[in-house]
């Protein structure tokens, strides 16, 4: 059996598809995807995405590897009443648009997207999430 990895190429296509998605929508983003260690493997600015989305995208994909969870459940949990009330960190994002990566059901890289509001972000990394469950069938990486 394959190791379950992300390699360059599923990377790049599946920043790619967001990338394209973003534009049909108007938006303009920064898309960064990391690998199980939250290392980045590639990240991909849209021309005239705002300057802070790079670093908060990266975050966004790290968070997501880091916490095995998207930024947005994070962000729920730790507010008051939440199972993690109170935790703070400067290295995450408490917020939409961080998502894990699966294949069968192992974390196996994270999914940052950054440009638009919370909504909008959140809504871009759950269309990669599916997007890559895509790639990978085609890709024959599992």
């Amino acid at each position: 059996m394959k190791e379950k990895k992300i390699t360059l190429q599923l990377a790049k296509a599946l920043s790619e598809g967001i990338r394209i998605h973003a534009e049909e929508l108007g938006m303009k983003v920064v898309v960064a995807v990391c690998n199980s260690q939250g290392r980045i493997i590639t990240v991909d600015v849209m021309d005239d995405a705002f300057l802070v989305s790079y670093d908060v995208a990266t975050k966004k994909a790290y968070t997501a590897v880091a916490v095995k969870m998207s930024t947005s459940a994070l962000g729920e949990a730790t507010k008051e009443g939440g199972a993690l009330e109170g935790f703070h960190s400067d290295e995450l994002i408490f917020f939409g648009g961080g998502e894990p990566l699966k294949i069968d059901g192992e974390i196996v890289g994270g999914l940052g997207v950054s440009g638009g509001t919370v909504d909008e972000d959140e809504r871009l990394g759950k269309f990669g999430v599916k997007l890559f469950e895509a790639l990978i069938r085609e890709f024959n990486n599992i």
